[in-house]
């Protein structure tokens, strides 16, 4: 069962991977190096992600994912740092104190 903790981290997760609002996206070297117009798909799949399930997300925080964009395996996730981004949120359910971080890879990279 998710909490209301959990349900209020997942809300936060979901608005920020849609719009990149509230924290920030980066692409590891091997999904930027695949060209622009993966890339660009790739977030564009990361955005749209909604195949949560007991086994991928199991706190009900909607903060992985994976996908699969043209034959190659890519993993998503949302970790949780402070405003400087120096260190981890004390707490992620609050984001007056969290920055967000997605960062896009390939399965390989994780």
């Amino acid at each position: 069962m998710t909490d209301a903790r959990s349900l209020r981290i997942r809300e936060l997760n979901d608005a920020f991977r849609k719009t990149l609002s509230g924290g920030k996206a980066f692409f590891t070297p091997g999904v930027s190096g695949r060209g622009v117009a993966f890339s660009t798909v790739a977030l564009a799949a990361a955005q749209a992600f909604t195949d949560f399930t007991v086994d991928n997300d199991p706190h009900g925080e909607h903060d992985f994912g994976s996908l699969l964009i043209a034959d190659e395996k890519l993993i998503w996730k949302i970790d949780y740092y402070d405003l400087s981004l120096d260190y981890g949120s004390k707490d992620p359910a609050d984001p007056a104190q969290t920055t967000r971080v997605m960062t896009i890879m390939l399965a390989d990279e994780y």
